[in-house]
């Protein structure tokens, strides 16, 4: 107790010094709940001074924070996520909002970095006093700003950080995305099995966590699946050349390519195999979720197999009505990244209510007591540690969308 009181201390000391030394040294932030997706909703009163109430006076709204990736090569992913959680906010606010009190949240970009993930959570902790943080994107990201929240004794939950040893970093540390190792043995197994793959090329990238963890249970799984690894190539996950590591993978005549990487450097990876002459196939890890991967790669990417939790074709009341909304909101359909998003701030909306009140350590204990919750993923329930308990689809991109793989 004492030891978590002493960090904050510190921390608001730090928070200090550095506002008055930059002025706006925290990302500039913006929030979701005055607009047209959660109409009358705006910034409130003068927080109440304690444990962190995330929104003050009773008519003020409860403040939640997100940090995505707005802005920059990666910005597909913050994009859809900010607006699964825009939808969802708007859903919230409209049924009644929390125990009568509506959710206003703060975004702030992270911009994929970890120095700037850290300046966000500060920020949304120490000046906007938020009663809980989803995000950020990235899981480098959250082993920078996790430790921040949960010195600060702040509920954050990822809803995309998939790497081992997310939850680790502390028990105010909580994820709704299925980590790698819960997805890739059912990817790996159901495409052995459906293409008789017995060669296979592992690519990823070696400069990015999530990439470099993906392709380590690749390469466990595919032993495990008696599939024989003829070659490995790294790149950096900021490439868009990849001649040289194409060229050896395919002087070693594997039957697939196993790859681990964000979307945009997989879909160019995908489109130069496929000039290449390659016409094995491709199967990838979470960084194939994203209709973005579609959009660059184009025919080269059909045919591609990923696992998601998300199956938008899903015949279910709740995915069939966040479809919709999402079409009528952005002119297209969601994908994994917008639906684990708004099941995220639908996670935190639970918690409150059942804590009724803004607490952030009663938040936190009611988030840890979710089970068996029903959102547009499927069936969510927490696990001892704070990790999902889910079962993932295995989808194939099919005439330019996905789709379960027959």
């Amino acid at each position: 107790m004492w030891k978590r009181l002493s960090s904050k201390v510190a921390l608001l000391l730090v928070s200090a010094m550095i506002l008055a030394a930059c002025g706006s040294g925290a990302p500039g932030g913006s929030s979701a709940g005055g607009t047209a997706d959660a109409p009358g909703t705006s910034q409130g009163g003068a927080p109440a001074a304690g444990g962190g109430s995330g929104g003050g006076q009773a008519q003020d709204p409860i403040k939640v924070g997100a940090i995505f990736i707005l802005s920059g090569p990666s910005s597909g992913y913050g994009i859809s996520q900010r607006t699964g959680v825009e939808l969802a906010v708007a859903d919230i606010n409209a049924a009644g909002g929390i125990n009568g009190r509506e959710v206003q949240v703060i975004f702030e970009d992270s911009q994929g970095s970890g120095d700037e993930a850290i300046n966000a959570v500060r920020k949304l902790i120490d000046r906007d006093e938020v009663v809980a943080v989803i995000g950020p994107t990235l899981s480098t990201e959250m082993f920078s700003a996790g430790p921040v929240a949960n010195d600060s004794g702040v509920p954050i939950l990822g809803v995309s950080t998939t790497v081992p040893g997310i939850t680790d970093i502390g028990e105010y540390v909580f994820r709704n995305s299925l980590p790698e190792a819960k997805v890739i043995p059912h990817t790996v197994a159901r495409s052995v099995e459906k293409f008789g793959i017995k060669r296979a090329a592992v690519l990823y990238a070696n400069d990015d966590d999530v990439s470099k963890a993906g392709a380590e249970i690749f390469k466990a799984e595919l032993q495990k699946n008696g599939v024989e690894i003829v070659e490995e190539a790294t790149f950096s996950v900021q490439d868009t050349e990849f001649g040289p590591q194409i060229t050896k993978v395919l002087a070693a005549d594997p039957d697939a390519f196993f790859i681990s990487t964000l979307y945009n450097s997989a879909a160019l990876l995908m489109v130069q195999a496929r000039q290449a002459g390659f016409t094995g196939h491709f199967i990838g890890g979470n960084g194939f979720n994203s209709p973005a991967l579609i959009e660059v790669g184009k025919d080269a990417v059909e045919g591609a197999v990923v696992g998601s939790p998300w199956f938008a074709e899903r015949n279910d009341p709740k995915v069939q009505k966040f479809v919709s909304d999402h079409i009528a909101k952005m002119g297209k359909g969601p994908d994994q990244f917008a639906a684990q998003s708004y099941d995220g701030m639908m996670l935190i909306a639970e918690a409150l209510r059942a804590a009724g009140s803004t607490d952030r350590d009663a938040v936190r204990d009611a988030l840890a007591a979710i089970r068996d919750y029903e959102g547009v993923t499927g069936v969510f329930s927490f696990d001892e540690n704070r990790d999902p308990v889910m079962t993932p689809f295995i989808l194939q991109i099919k005439d330019g969308k996905y789709v379960e793989l027959d």
